[in-house]
Parts: C-alpha cells; structure tokens; sequence
C-alpha cells in the first residue's frame, strides 16, 4: 500500500504542479509507467482498466468533438449572448440565466465541455460589459461549480457516469429515470446556495447593449438551425441504442464524426484543425490514472471500501446512500473523481444496493468541487481561467467549494 500510495501522490502532484508546464495527460501516463516498473499493476491490470474505461473515453472524444464543431459555427457564443439579453439587463436574472445555461451545457455536452467551451466565451462577454474582478469571478465560480452538480441526467453527461452504468449495466433509459429528479433538485439547489454565498458579488443592472447581436455570431445559419435536429435526433438515438444494448460511445463519437463531415463540406470548420485542438491530453490523462489508482486497488484500498460499504447498506437505505456519497465524495476530493468512481464501482460490486450505486456517482461529481483537483473539469477550467489572465488560487477555491459542496451534496443524496 505505501508503494502504490507514493505512486499516486507523486502522480497527483506532477498533474497539479505541472512543472516546466509539463501536460497532465504525460504526467498521468508517467506515473503509469512507474506503476509498472515497481509491480504495483501488471499489464493485464492495464488490460482490465482499458475494457473499464474505453467506452467512457471513446465518448468522451466524441462529445468534445461534437462541443469544438458547434463552438466554431458560434452556438455556444449565441447561447451566452442570448442568455444575456434575455436578462434584460438585470444582474440577478442575468446570473441564474448563465447558471441555468451552464446547466444545459453541462448535461448535454458533459462537464468537461461545458468547462473548455462555455468559459472562455462567458468571461469574454462578462469583459465586453466591464464587470468588474470580483463580479466575474462570482459568475465563473457559479460556473465552475454547475458543470459538476449538473452533469447528472444523461450517461454522457460525466465520463464518472459512462463508467459507472458500464460497470453495473444501467440502460441509458433507466439511468435518466432514475437520474432525473436528482438532477433537478442539485440545479435548484446548487442556484440557491449559489445565490447565497456570491450575491454580494452580483450588480444590480448590466448595461446589455455593450454585446453584439446573438445571430450575429453565427457563421453558418442553415448548419446553426440543423444543428438543433440534429442534436434532437442524436439524443433519440442514445434511447434506440439503449434497446440494442449498444456502447454510448458509438453514438457519441460517430456523431460527431457525422456532423464534423457535414460541417466540413459546408465550409464551417477547418476538421483539421478540428482534431488537432481536440484535448487529447485528457485521454492519456484519464488512462494513465486510472491505471495509478488501480495499484492502490491491488494494494487493498477497495477491500478496505467494501467492508464499510456493506456495513452501511445495513443501516437503512437513507443513511448507506448519504454514507456512500460522502465517502465518494471524500475520496474524488483528495484523489480526482475519474478513478474514485472505478474504485468505488469495483467495492459495490457485490452489494446489489443500486441507490448506493447512483449515491456514488453524485458524491463522485459532486464531491470533487472541494478541492481544486477534485475532478478533470474543474482542472481544465482552472487552466482555462489562467491562460485569460484569471487565477484563483488554491486557497479561494477552496473555501468557496468546502462552503457550498457538503450542503448541495447532502440535499442531493436525498433525493435519490
């Protein structure tokens, strides 16, 4: 165990620290590497990660794809945009608005690209209406923090639920059945407490006339109305699939293969280009570490997980479902989400509890906004920020996401 705990720190710290801006895709897979070397996993545990993780990460490729082709025809900036005029140029309406919209955003294009894509744009437009610093930063906190608690709804929404239903072979249907009233009530709540802590923060009235016209930014108007059937017609075919028993991630990647070629010979986007900016980083990110976390598998931690798994689904249901969601969301704080939630998958194999089952998946998306590592999304919207000229540092995130998440999280686990 200490072997494999020293190859996760070391690993965990080379992604923070980034030193000589060192990727955290290379940082991930280098700790696979000594993971290796020392015998902490074997190449049939890589073998066992991959057959875990390649759906999640297949789809997770397609998703950001799909997100890079409609931010390029100016969806998402016609989004922010109208969000914004639909304010009225009310402060508090304009700031449930962003936060509603980076729940739609998060939901359908997954936490991580409501992070890459929405982001930058919304502090763009925040800069157009001259807010001032900590004006901004409240609406990028609330941001931030939405992509997570909201990417509950869809298997596709957060790759922690892509492993999640693959491992317990939860239909996309019935995981949004199931999903859904908690989906709800974390974006209902997360807006409240939101409010509540940032709304010192939020002015009054905007001057709106500061922006551009929403159709104005749209390149291609025939690709832009398209784009709205064809997204209708790609969740319909999440449902069909589910009937046939078909990965998620063929639909998820071939569409977005599909209407990268439609955009290509509509002349709307470059593909090259395209999947060059694709963050590929992500994968080898998301590989590497799941395969450092499953030598701390081998070493026992899921052994350790499962005693006090089982021990709390003797409690009653309310008490193994909030147990289990704190639990996953202590764990995604100190140690990232992605390998918590395969972690915390393989220690409720043999329980049979499936409201422990989705108790881990909110701790997992939820839990992480406690730390600034906590999960993929809030790291990409960290470097995101700083490439802007936006750092928040360690210690304000902090304390931002230990006030908000445990109360959101625990309303949250009740309605599941």
């Amino acid at each position: 165990m200490i072997v494999a705990s020293l190859i996760f720190l070391l690993t965990l710290t080379l992604v923070i620290v980034q030193p000589k801006n060192i990727q955290i895709g290379t940082s991930a897979i280098f700790g696979a590497c000594i993971a290796l070397i020392f015998g902490v996993v074997n190449f049939n545990d890589v073998w066992d990660v991959s057959n875990i993780v390649w759906d999640a990460t297949l789809a997770f490729i397609g998703i950001i794809i799909l997100s890079m082709v409609l931010d390029e025809i100016g969806f998402f900036e016609w989004a922010a945009l109208k969000m914004a005029k639909f304010s009225n140029g009310n402060g508090i309406k304009m700031f449930i608005y962003s936060i509603l919209l980076g729940a739609f955003v998060s939901a359908l294009f997954a936490n991580d690209g409501a992070a890459l894509i929405l982001t930058p744009i919304l502090l763009a437009k925040m800069r157009i209406l001259q807010l001032n610093l900590k004006t901004i930063i409240a609406f990028l906190l609330a941001g931030g923090f939405i992509s997570d608690s909201a990417s509950l709804p869809f298997v596709f929404s957060n790759l922690t639920n892509i492993v999640t239903a693959n491992y317990f072979s939860i239909g996309f249907a019935q995981y949004f059945l199931d999903m859904i009233i908690p989906f709800i009530v974390s974006v209902v709540i997360s807006t409240i407490f939101l409010w509540i802590i940032l709304r010192k923060d939020i002015p009054k009235t905007v001057d709106i006339s500061l922006l551009k016209e929403p159709k104005s930014v749209i390149k291609n108007m025939k690709l832009f109305y398209f784009s709205w059937v064809f997204l209708v017609l790609l969740l319909g075919a999440y449902f069909l699939g589910d009937a046939y028993d078909l990965p998620i991630s063929i639909f998820a990647l071939g569409g977005a293969i599909v209407f990268l070629i439609i955009a290509t010979v509509s002349k709307s986007v470059e593909p090259v280009k395209i999947i060059k900016d694709a963050p590929w980083q992500v994968v080898w990110f998301s590989i590497g570490l799941y395969i450092v976390v499953y030598g701390l598998k081998n070493a026992g931690l899921t052994d350790y997980l499962t005693i006090i798994l089982k021990d709390l689904a003797l409690q009653g249901n309310t008490i193994a479902v909030l147990g289990t969601g704190f639990i996953a969301a202590f764990l995604s704080a100190i140690m990232n989400n992605m390998p918590t939630v395969m972690i915390m998958d393989i220690a409720l194999g043999d329980i049979g509890n499936q409201a422990m089952i989705y108790a881990n998946i909110i701790g997992c998306n939820l839990g992480p906004k406690m730390t600034p590592f906590g999960s993929l999304a809030t790291l990409l919207w960290l470097h995101v920020l700083a490439k802007k000229g936006v750092k928040i540092s360690f210690i304000k995130y902090s304390k931002f996401g230990l006030i908000i998440t445990p109360p959101v999280l625990f309303i949250v686990l009740l309605a599941v």
